[in-house]
């Protein structure tokens, strides 16, 4: 009898340790997760109008008011009408890691600003049915010099535009973060506003409803992360040439 009982008591306490060991990491988890949330998260607005109070301002601007009803932060930075310059491929970047070489445009402001920030939403007028060329080439030097500051991030991109191109200027935009292992937020549709004259998307209520419903799905997404970025590759980058 006294082995069976001390057989049971064996497994008894077998079982509780197992159990302990099991529910150990989770609470842990959720006590990190837990601390996360007491900091106020903020989400990086790129408005890629040179107009100040366009019709991409109007999108932005109606996202960035529902997603602070959620209590997070936003800091929105217009392109405004200075000149910017595109990647010269010097790879001087390599040599100063986070910053681009060239310091007289808002390349290394913006992408310092990422630091801090928990995501990434790009705003941009459709021309010639492509972005504003001055976005992609901030987005292309930010990320290839600054890459880090953006890595595993949610981003969301939208287009504005008068009529068409905004499907492909919006692919454009998001083709970047995908690269960069962000997760691209969603919406109830393409993330797409619709105005000629200043002052026209005000006017647009299925874009500007498109607008609250991508600022809820972030809002969703980074309370569920606790603003922790994705993970990077687990594995050895794994480049492939076709031509050989």
């Amino acid at each position: 009898m006294d082995r069976m009982k001390d057989r049971r008591d064996f497994i008894k306490t077998s079982l509780l340790a197992a159990a302990s060991l099991a529910v150990a990491p989770a609470l842990a988890y959720s006590g990190i997760k837990s601390n996360i949330n007491n900091r106020k998260m903020k989400v990086l607005i790129f408005n890629g109008s040179p107009r100040p109070q366009g019709n991409t301002s109007i999108a932005l601007a109606e996202f960035a008011r529902q997603l602070e009803k959620h209590g997070i932060d936003c800091e929105t930075v217009r392109i405004g009408s200075q000149p910017v310059r595109g990647c010269i491929a010097c790879n001087r970047c390599r040599q100063t890691p986070g910053a681009c070489v060239f310091n007289d445009d808002l390349c290394n402001s913006l992408s310092a600003k990422m630091k801090e920030a928990d995501a990434f939403v790009v705003g941009s007028p459709v021309y010639w049915g492509q972005p504003n060329g001055a976005v992609l080439a901030l987005i292309q030097r930010m990320f290839y010099s600054n890459g880090a500051a953006f890595a595993g991030k949610p981003a969301a991109a939208v287009a504005v535009c008068r009529r068409g191109g905004a499907t492909a200027a919006f692919q454009s935009l998001n083709m970047p973060f995908q690269m960069m292992n962000m997760p691209v937020v969603t919406s109830q549709y393409w993330n797409i506003v619709y105005g000629m004259a200043p002052g026209d998307a005000a006017l647009d209520a299925e874009g500007l409803q498109t607008m609250r419903t991508l600022a809820n799905n972030m809002a969703a997404l980074l309370k569920a992360t606790g603003g922790t970025p994705m993970p990077g590759p687990t594995e050895p980058r794994q480049g492939m040439n076709f031509i050989r």
